[in-house]
């Protein structure tokens, strides 16, 4: 491919080679740089100058010296240039103004009111956008792109949400609109994958060589990121976990399937067990705190009880924790990854359930380093996907492989 390459696609490459050599080991000297891509050191100093005029590299301080004059270090210019990060659904539209180190200069959450049409979704999106882009009109020509984290499934390719089952959305041209309305490349992927993207951009990966994010909220998807790239499956439909049957005898799912993993871990399922305990008869303060609730009982109503010691809450909470540790150790079986990050609006409740999902680990891995898998709470809490949303433009810039494929 080298070969046959244009110039111009050379020269790309060999940026983004530089560009993410410098953001994983920077502060860094150009003769480092040279070492360690094995690029020639004329080729990089010509790089390094271009990409300093263009604001992503500037030099930071003076390195140790090697027996003549101390080497001027690199580092990425992080606050130079600005990306918009967008987590679609299905409860609310979050978007966020991100520099390209994660740090958050602007946000926004907008509820999506049930039922919504595409004209409707779009319209929220491109308002939110539009806003955005007025409050700091002064950075517009600093941003580089836009990522769109989409509940349901998405086509990559063409950045088209193909079903968002809890929207009861259809074939919508994300990218193809959004690129049409505004200036900038825009990339969509489900939400779940670009949450596991930004754990490891963002997160606390650890190195690992291979890690998965498990979003836990009104679905449950997952998202699998072996060598710093996300796994997509042969027809983009890995990660959708929450599918995973648990209970062939259990209630219907909304995909069709009985005993889901989602009919009995995610968020509506902890309050529509809840409800059902209390028809039982079971005594909670989960009753009388739903009279006071607008929205009646919830997964999260069923937390704030917990924390109250609330005996029947706290249970279902430990039984969540356990019907996870059995969809994560199949997981673990198949795939096998170095480190599992949870998030979602279920993680928040991890006092609870992550005790017992560790044990169920430990007692159904098959050997003793799959039971002893790293099994954590993101750090990124609820911008964990608005920031995987970020990440999904700064691997088109840093990753020299996604250039090499283009």
């Amino acid at each position: 491919m080298v070969q046959t390459g244009s110039f111009q696609w050379m020269k790309s490459l060999n940026k983004s080679v530089i560009l993410n050599k410098i953001r994983t080991s920077g502060p860094i000297s150009r003769a480092q740089i040279a070492k360690e891509t094995k690029l020639t050191p004329p080729t990089v100093s010509s790089i390094v100058k271009e990409l300093i005029e263009q604001g992503f590299v500037k030099e930071s301080s003076l390195g140790m010296s090697q027996g003549g004059r101390k080497p001027t270090m690199l580092v990425i210019n992080s606050s130079e240039f600005f990306v918009i990060g967008i987590d679609a659904g299905p409860n609310e539209m979050e978007m966020i103004l991100s520099d390209l180190s994660g740090d958050i200069l602007y946000d926004s959450l907008t509820p999506i009111t049930h039922p919504i049409n595409e004209t409707r979704f779009m319209d929220m999106l491109k308002t939110g956008i539009r806003e955005f882009l007025n409050k700091y009109n002064h950075l517009k020509e600093k941003v580089i792109g836009i990522g769109v984290a989409m509940h349901g499934v998405v086509d990559v390719t063409s950045g088209m949400s193909l079903f968002a089952p809890n929207l009861n959305l259809h074939d919508i041209p994300l990218k193809e609109q959004l690129e049409a309305e505004f200036s900038y490349p825009v990339k969509v992927e489900n939400d779940a994958r670009a949450m596991a993207l930004g754990e490891a951009w963002f997160g606390e990966s650890g190195g690992a060589h291979s890690m998965m994010a498990v979003n836990i909220g009104r679905g449950i998807g997952a998202g699998m990121v072996i060598d710093g790239k996300l796994y997509h499956g042969e027809f983009d439909t890995a990660g959708e976990v929450g599918h995973m049957t648990i209970d062939i005898h259990g209630k219907k799912c909304q995909c069709g399937n009985d005993g889901c993993l989602q009919t009995v871990a995610s968020g509506p399922a902890i309050a529509e067990k809840a409800v059902q305990a209390l028809e039982a008869g079971e005594k909670s303060v989960l009753a009388e705190k739903a009279q006071t609730e607008d929205s009646g009982i919830t997964g999260e109503l069923v937390y704030r009880a917990a924390l109250e010691n609330d005996e029947l809450c706290v249970a279902l909470l430990e039984e969540t924790g356990r019907y996870i540790g059995i969809g994560l150790t199949n997981l673990i079986h198949v795939m096998n990854p170095g480190k599992i990050v949870i998030g979602g609006g279920v993680s928040k409740a991890d006092r609870f359930i992550l005790p017992s999902m560790k044990e169920e680990i430990e007692q159904r891995a098959l050997t003793s380093k799959a039971k002893l898998t790293d099994v954590m709470v993101s750090k990124l809490g609820d911008r964990a996907t608005s920031l995987g949303a970020v990440s999904l433009v700064l691997v088109e810039l840093f990753d020299p492989e996604v250039i090499a494929a283009q």
